[in-house]
């Protein structure tokens, strides 16, 4: 039950993300056709600037899980099966420290913002921490990721983002490989 929990809210974090790239979209077309009218549309820059974080940050913990962050695997590939797994424990175990700090922070800093009432220097006054929340639940949910691959791994299961890609390779699907 908790893992198909995981699996949707990872899901729903990749869907918002892809909602805010649609619209960027919507509105870099709208700023451009209502340049033309001549109707000034300064602010939409910084709501685009906005939703650019929050479509990179949303986005973050679908794209881990799905094994669409770029790996180096040759050390990876080269090692017996066992050292490999001490290879993600540990690599998921410090990418977990580094991404919980950063949720710390981001979660802290939004904090700040909300507690001093920042407000957005750019022409549209927006309370700045409203922006920032995607920075926070996006970091965090990233972390959440993190702690549940290296969960999984420590249980003696493949990482999820290594068995998402093996399955795109049995496909025939190499779209994703640089």
């Amino acid at each position: 039950m908790l893992r198909r929990a995981l699996d949707r809210l990872y899901l729903a974090s990749g869907a918002l993300g892809a909602f805010f790239i649609v619209l960027i979209g919507v509105l870099m077309i709208a700023q451009s056709v209502l340049r033309e009218l001549n109707v000034r549309t300064g602010a939409v820059n910084d709501v685009v600037a906005w939703f650019c974080a929050a479509a990179a940050f949303f986005t973050m913990a679908h794209a881990f899980k799905h094994g669409d962050f770029v790996r180096v695997t040759l050390l990876l590939d080269s090692v017996p099966a066992r050292a490999r797994r001490a290879l993600e424990i540990t690599a998921l175990a410090i990418g977990s420290l580094a991404v919980g700090y950063l949720a710390w922070w981001a979660c802290k800093f939004t904090y700040e913002s909300w507690e001093f009432n920042d407000i957005a220097q750019g022409l549209l006054p927006l309370p700045l921490w409203i922006p920032q929340l995607s920075f926070a639940l996006g970091s965090v949910l990233l972390w959440v990721a993190m702690l549940d691959e290296l969960i999984l791994v420590l249980r003696g299961q493949v990482p999820t983002y290594v068995r998402e890609v093996q399955e795109r390779h049995a496909r025939g699907d190499f779209s994703s490989d640089i």
